[in-house]
């Protein structure tokens, strides 16, 4: 495995004094929304454009594609996302009889509530930068089922996704046999990857958890870091009320003697995450003391950090993401992968800072305040609860300034929808209900109901079709000759964000 390269501190000024001013702040700031004010300017980065890998399509072989279908047939009889039965009985039992491949690599853990996915996103960026051979596992998907796992930070081949489920299925078929229970679409995607990380092989694994942490099926790996990105209220009938109930059951993923990083968080949920650490003899690195966000500014295509890490600070960083959000992301990430690396703890020095910017401005993060379309703008954002939402309006707002901006909006039946509709109304014109082809998706007329409690019934439309949709809020957008700044945010679920990305004909 290839070791970090140390690089000299830059200390000219002392960075803790630094660091100091911001610490009230961050500690103070609302834990979903916390922006760390930054100067207005536009800056021009000298960075290239990003290098991620895109969301992949249907495959062209007409026989790989009825190949692949055959297995997303196959996991769609089992139990979906949504219908649980809250153990690792299951998972384990794979885990058993495929020879747990899921210890063969080391490999970092990540729970929360918002931010998981970008989160990850970024580390396996940090690690493959590093020349580490990378696995991802991350979920949902945006468009096709093979983004779930990744390799060397691409989805996964048809083909490979293919052999990977042909592998494990008489595994399979062998627990389902033995247990109560089948197991679960979830479950069986994760043997899939993990069996696929320890074949490739990959030198580390970067894991999100479904939902939760204890029960949650990725839990049968015992990683060195456990990171916590914000925790707020979602999955409130499975995970609790509060956000302290919520912190329970996610700080599951916190093994003995791991380090865990974590985000800002409600008190109640870091205390919660802070007592689960001593019980396991844990170390815990916190944003806003330990390591995070000392300044931001606007930038083409993004925005430019300095970021304290666990090692020392890491300045001029071009994240080619829109939102406060993604930059405390960042934070999370690196510190991560210092984490990971012994830096800050073992390791004296900082991470090689050339290598830290370029992994950073490589990052994408599909269907996260993503710019599909021009004249005018189309954004898609797969926010789904209230504090999603509102991170994601205040990133819209302070990235694009729309001086009139419309809705499409299809959520999920078992969300906080009012919420949800409530984050974005002060910057909706008007807003566009739609719904997607799931069957977890909110009945159009349901939500349309709801969104004229909140915006009143001259700013919504309804539009049961997304199709249909997306061209009645382009209408809008356009119908006005004063509003040349006009966009349009599609968002309310990764599956209406999904959809938008195809009937647009994002590659």
């Amino acid at each position: 495995m290839s070791e970090p390269r140390p690089s000299d501190r830059h200390d000219d000024s002392d960075p803790d004094e630094t660091f100091a001013e911001i610490v009230d702040e961050e500690t103070q700031r609302d834990p979903d929304l916390a922006v760390i004010e930054a100067g207005s300017r536009t800056l021009r980065t000298r960075s290239g454009p990003p290098q991620g890998d895109e969301v992949p399509t249907r495959p062209a072989d007409p026989e790989v594609d009825k190949a692949l279908r055959a297995v997303e047939q196959e996991l769609a009889g089992r139990w979906g996302e949504t219908k649980l039965e809250p153990s690792v009985t299951r998972i384990a039992a794979l885990m058993d009889v495929l020879g747990e491949p899921q210890r063969a690599y080391p490999s970092i853990h990540i729970t929360g509530t918002n931010g998981k996915t970008s989160t990850a996103r970024m580390i396996e960026a940090l690690l493959g930068a590093f020349d580490l051979r990378t696995g991802r596992y991350t979920s949902p998907h945006v468009q096709s089922i093979t983004e779930r796992i990744s390799l060397d930070g691409s989805p996964i081949d048809p083909e490979r996704f293919i052999e990977a489920y042909q592998d494990i299925k008489p595994y399979v078929e062998m627990v389902d046999a033995q247990q109560p229970y089948r197991l679960s679409f979830f479950e069986v995607l994760t043997g899939m990857a993990y069996a696929a990380f320890a074949d490739t092989p990959v030198d580390v694994a970067v894991v999100e958890v479904g939902m939760g942490g204890s029960w949650d099926a990725t839990n049968v790996i015992d990683s060195s870091v456990a990171v916590v990105t914000p925790i707020s209220l979602d999955h409130t009938d499975r995970l609790g009320t509060t956000p302290a109930e919520i912190a329970g059951e996610k700080s599951g993923i916190i093994k003995q003697g791991a380090t865990v990083i974590l985000a800002q968080q409600p008190v109640d949920a870091a205390q919660v995450m802070l007592k689960k650490a001593v019980e396991v003899d844990a170390t815990v690195a916190r944003e806003g003391m330990e390591f995070g966000v000392v300044s931001r500014e606007i930038a083409v295509g993004g925005q430019l950090l300095t970021l304290r890490g666990l090692g020392g600070e890491y300045e001029e960083i071009f994240l080619p993401l829109y939102g406060a959000h993604q930059a405390h992301n960042a934070a999370v990430a690196l510190a991560a992968v210092e984490a990971f690396f012994g830096i800050g703890a073992e390791q004296p020095g900082s991470l090689d800072h050339e290598t830290v910017r370029r992994a950073f401005a490589s990052v994408v993060s599909p269907g996260r305040l993503e710019v599909v379309r021009s004249s005018p703008t189309v954004v898609l954002d797969a926010a789904h609860n209230p504090a999603g939402a509102r991170a994601t309006a205040d990133g819209l707002s302070e990235a694009f300034g729309f001086s009139r901006l419309i809705g499409v909006v299809g959520t999920s039946s078992d969300k906080d929808v009012k919420g949800l509709l409530e984050a974005f109304e002060p910057i909706f014109a008007e807003v566009v209900i739609t719904q997607n082809s799931s069957g977890r998706a909110m009945d159009v007329d349901e939500l349309a109901a709801v969104a004229v409690e909140v915006f009143g019934d001259d700013r919504v439309q309804v539009e049961p079709r997304l199709d249909d949709a997306l061209e009645a809020a382009i209408t809008l957008a356009e119908e006005e000759d004063e509003y040349a700044g006009a966009g349009v945010l599609v968002t309310g679920s990764v599956i209406t964000v999904g959809e938008a990305r195809l009937l647009l004909g994002r590659r």
